[in-house]
């Protein structure tokens, strides 16, 4: 993946797409390699991965498939191998907040899932590994709250492990299991947001459904056990496969159409420990099944190959390992067949009755080996222990221990651990338990481990089989982990067993290049006269043409029935060296022949430049003469015309100052002549010109003093320029209207629809409260809020919210007050436009809704309080229990607000709004007067209600608000 990163092309997009694809890598890895006593960083799940490309051999994207998560690995690791790395990672590098808020803490010592042993591994740095997942899961296209749930889930297994439990009789002498320290078992039901007593109950009980009936039994320390550790196991394997469907949905080619897809295979070779049980079982049998395609492939195929194309041919014997798979997945007598059937039986099933079966059953094939001997089953094979069978597998004999076989096969997950995870408050885990769900309980046996991965390794060879394979065989030096060590005996028993030794013996037998004749001849035909260019007969005389002519040694090659096959690399060599040579020729032809068509090309292109330039030039040079010849005659005419227009303009200037002297000469005679005339009446007219033009220059000034002395554009701004002269009252009095009418207008064009709906409320309310009630003033400066609880938002309150079909328009919190005893109970205050609603606060439950044509008026007193009484009108259906006495803390609003939405409705009266000190309430059939007083100093500043006698109910109220 590394060199298909360097070789393919650049841009964002592709860098993209390479980078998810090789980030993949290290997110699988921290939560699916673990170390082991071979390995430090072994894989301990298989992949697949099928990597689309366009046609410049870009990537697109990808497709991971994994077999196989060691879960059991989960809850219990071999001496010398520790459990998968993200739990160590996470442990070593989070930080300090991140494990609190986790609730974890960094002592691995505190967790029983996890070996001490080998805790730290030298080679392995935990922390730089966590911030390198991190990253990764970033680049591959995790959310920062996904990265935080599967953390989450992490931390949970981990809580999982601590959780242990003490037995408990009951009185009927039955065993059952408690928690010993809940602690554990709390936190993890915070981390996951599950309920405590469901999960405990889950660790406690099982419940077991048959057709219409369900029993409940309860689960002894045992048991208890192997609940939690199957559910330990399900949730982290359950985690690894969504974190797989994760990196799909992230790498996954949005193209529409792909060119080429490689596939890459890695899973975890075979395995030979001391001691070897179920999962080494299937993972050797996936190792047969790939050997099975390896034989397939490499050495039947190619022999029959020669076979068919009527080559001569020894064949080669080797060793064929169908049979080994055919004795454990045969689908009547295999020995996963077998298991399942023992599994799924009724009655006492444990590992000794399956070992007993595969007595009775396999103890004759040739390949299987246990306690029982072959020749007799009266006769015990002492090399073998009681619990144990041998299977001689292709890579050796592997003794495997039956213990856990049928547990480990089972994987059963209690349907009410399932239950109790599918109700957590956490969005992965009920993606990750979806059979929980209790709409979709499904009473089928679910199907074993071995029928799964025995169903996914048979996709795996379909898949494998439509592929041209290409195998990388790794050989292990030595045991030890370490470099520059060599053991030989461990390397030779390898190469026997992966059948390199046949494979060399038939590639060294056979021929090392094999091709059609029609793609053979269209590649060498040039190195022939008789196929070049063209070759009219069939394909094979043309090869055998080609061949001949070339001189090729018979013994290099062989003609079959549709390929021709050669033999010795060198014999193709030498034809690639030939066509090579051919090319170059053939380049330098084409070359010779280019150079002289486009010399050719050039000098034409040079003429006939040569004589488009000579033409413009032409042009050019008469064009210039021309311009010198048309710029002189413009000379001398302007020269001409100048001196003409000089001698016209003296001839006017003269004839100018003559008349402009007449006209001098007679204006000062007319003036003599006037002022002698009208000398008589100048003094009677001449004080009051010279008083109008006073005024008219007085005036201007103040106009232009004003201009620039005018106060700011704010309304509430009460400043204005002294007038300088008494008699200007009227005018400055008039302007200071006209201005601050002016700026008024100004101020309003500047509001929204929304604002000029808030001062319109707050208008009204003026107008009903001003200088009536004495908490007036103090509700000017704060704004009308309307919706004082956030109904809609709150989900306390989501149910009365729903339930109410109109827009609410106020919302409260308000004390009914008690007719009885004059105290007030919370109740909330809902106000729509068609009705008034009063609901429980507590509960949200509606007490009662009244119409709002039903209200007749609304009184209240004119002190500092909030009280304030709803009156009905006789008659109505609301009116049975008589009016509302209320107290709220907004009055001003929430008065004003019924008051509008009366006066906008057509369909019924205006609501009619009495201010007062003491009005009568009508309580069922009583009338009861509600009298407002002012307080003595002993009360302090609070208001209070007293029920005085049947008639009256007094409210004391302080002086001042």
């Amino acid at each position: 993946m590394s060199y298909v990163a360097a070789v393919c092309g650049k841009g964002q997009e592709v860098n993209k797409v390479k980078e998810q694809l090789l980030q993949s890598n290290p997110v699988l890895e921290a939560f699916g390699n673990a170390k082991t006593v071979r390995n430090d960083n072994s894989s301990r799940f298989g992949k697949y991965m099928d990597i689309e490309f366009d046609f410049k051999g870009d990537p697109l994207g990808g497709v991971i498939s994994n077999y196989l998560l060691e879960k059991s690995r989960v809850v219990k690791q071999p001496r010398g191998e520790r459990n998968f790395h993200i739990f160590y990672q996470l442990l070593s590098g989070a930080s300090d907040d991140t494990l609190k808020k986790l609730k974890l803490e960094r002592d691995f010592s505190k967790y029983n899932y996890l070996s001490l042993d080998s805790a730290t591994v030298s080679a392995l740095d935990d922390a730089a590994n966590f911030r390198t997942v991190r990253n990764a899961m970033q680049i591959v296209g995790f959310m920062e709250d996904e990265m935080q749930s599967v953390l989450e889930v992490v931390a949970a297994v981990l809580k999982l492990g601590n959780i242990e439990f003490k037995p408990e009789s009951r009185c009927n002498g039955m065993d059952e299991s408690r928690i010993k320290d809940k602690n554990d078992l709390k936190e993890m039901c915070e981390l996951l947001g599950i309920e405590q007593s469901v999960l405990e109950r889950a660790f406690s009980y099982r419940t077991v459904e048959a057709k219409m009936e369900k029993v409940s039994t309860t689960l002894n320390v045992a048991q208890a056990y192997y609940a939690r550790d199957a559910l330990a196991k399900n949730l982290y394997s359950r985690l690894f496969s969504w974190l797989v469907t994760r990196i799909n949905e992230s790498i996954k080619a949005q193209a529409k159409t792909r060119h080429k897809v490689m596939g890459v295979l890695d899973i975890y070779g075979f395995e030979i420990f001391e001691e070897n049980s179920f999962e080494q079982f299937i993972i050797n049998y996936c190792n047969e099944k790939l050997q099975q395609i390896f034989i397939e492939l490499t050495l039947r195929e190619e022999q029959e190959e020669y076979i068919r194309e009527g080559i001569e041919w020894t064949n080669i014997e080797y060793f064929n390992n169908a049979v080994i798979c055919d004795l454990i997945e045969n689908n009547q007598n295999g020995i996963l067949a077998m298991l399942d059937e023992e599994c799924l039986r009724p009655g006492t099933v444990t590992d000794e009755t399956f070992l007993d079966k595969l007595n009775t059953i396999c103890a004759q094939h040739q390949h299987f080996e246990s306690r029982l001997s072959k020749k007799s089953k009266f006769l015990n094979d002492h090399s073998l222990p009681h619990n144990c069978f041998r299977i001689q597998h292709y890579a050796g004999k592997v003794l495997y221990r039956v213990e856990g076989f049928v547990d480990k096969n089972n994987d059963l997950l209690y349907r009410d651990l399932s239950q109790a995870m599918y109700k957590a408050n956490h969005s992965l885990i009920k993606q990750l338990f979806p059979e929980g769900n209790p709409a979709k309980v499904n009473l089928k046996r679910p199907p074993t481990a071995g029928f799964q991965f025995k169903a996914s390794v048979g996709t795996l060879m379909s898949n494998l089989q439509t592929k041209n394979p290409n195998y990388i065989r790794c050989i292990k030096p030595n045991d030890k982990k370490a470099s520059h060590i060599f053991t030989e005996s461990l390397v030779c028993h390898q190469v026997r067993y992966l059948g390199l030794m046949e494979n060399v013996r038939v590639r060294r037998a056979g021929y090392a290049f094999r091709q059609t004749y029609e793609p053979c001849l269209e590649r060498y035909k040039m190195l022939c006269k008789n196929t070049w260019p063209h070759w009219r007969g069939p394909a094979r005389q043309g090869v055998e043409a080609l061949m001949t002519d070339l001189q090729v040694p018979a013994e290099e090659f062989s003609y079959g029935r549709s390929k021709i096959f050669i033999r010795n690399p060198r014999t193709l060599f030498f034809l690639e060296e030939k066509r090579k040579q051919c090319l170059e020729d053939l380049a330098s032809l084409i070359q010779k022949i280019y150079r002289g068509w486009k010399c050719r090309s050039h000098f034409l292109l040079l003429k006939k430049s040569q004589i488009v330039v000579a033409s413009w030039y032409r042009r050019y040079a008469q064009q210039k003469k021309y311009q010198k010849i048309k710029h002189s005659t413009t000379v001398v005419q302007s020269y001409i015309r100048g001196w003409q227009a000089r001698k016209l303009l003296r001839e006017l200037k003269y004839q100018k100052k003559c008349e402009e002297a007449v006209t001098t000469i007679s204006a000062y005679w007319h003036g003599t002549q006037v002022r002698r005339d009208y000398r008589k009446f100048f003094r009677a007219n001449a004080g009051r010109k010279i008083y109008n033009f006073t005024i008219q220059r007085i005036m201007q000034k103040y106009f232009l003093g004003l201009k620039s002395k005018l106060p700011s554009m704010s309304p509430i701004d009460k400043s204005w320029p002294a007038r300088p002269y008494s008699f200007l009252d009227g005018v400055h009095t008039e302007l200071r209207r006209i201005f601050h009418l002016w700026r008024c207008k100004k101020y309003r064009s500047r509001f929204t629809e929304e604002k000029k709906a808030v001062y319109a409320e707050k208008l009204e309310a003026s107008e009903l409260f001003k200088d009536k009630k004495a908490v007036y003033p103090s509700s000017v400066s704060q704004p009308f809020k309307g919706d004082y609880l956030e109904i809609s938002k709150n989900s306390k309150y989501q149910k009365l919210s729903s339930g109410v079909e109109e827009k609410i328009l106020l919302a409260d919190v308000v004390n009914k007050i008690n007719r009885a005893n004059g105290k007030g109970s919370p109740r909330i205050f809902l106000l729509t436009k068609k009705s008034v609603i009063l609901a429980d606060q507590k509960t949200g439950q509606v007490k009662a809704s009244v119409p709002l044509p039903d209200l007749a008026s609304v009184s209240t007193s004119t002190q500092c309080d909030g009280f304030f009484a709803l009156k009905l009108k006789e008659g109505s259906a609301s009116a049975v229990k008589g009016d509302f006495l209320l107290s709220s803390d907004h009055l001003i609003e929430l008065i004003t607000k019924l008051h509008r939405i009366s006066s906008t409705a057509a369909d019924r009266e205006k609501l009619s709004v009495d201010i007062s000190d003491e009005f009568l309430v009508q309580f069922k059939q009583d009338k009861v007067c509600v009298k407002f007083i002012q307080g003595s100093h002993k009360n302090g500043n609070s208001v209070s209600c007293k029920r005085k006698n049947n008639r009256l109910l007094e409210v004391s109220v302080p002086t001042s608000p």
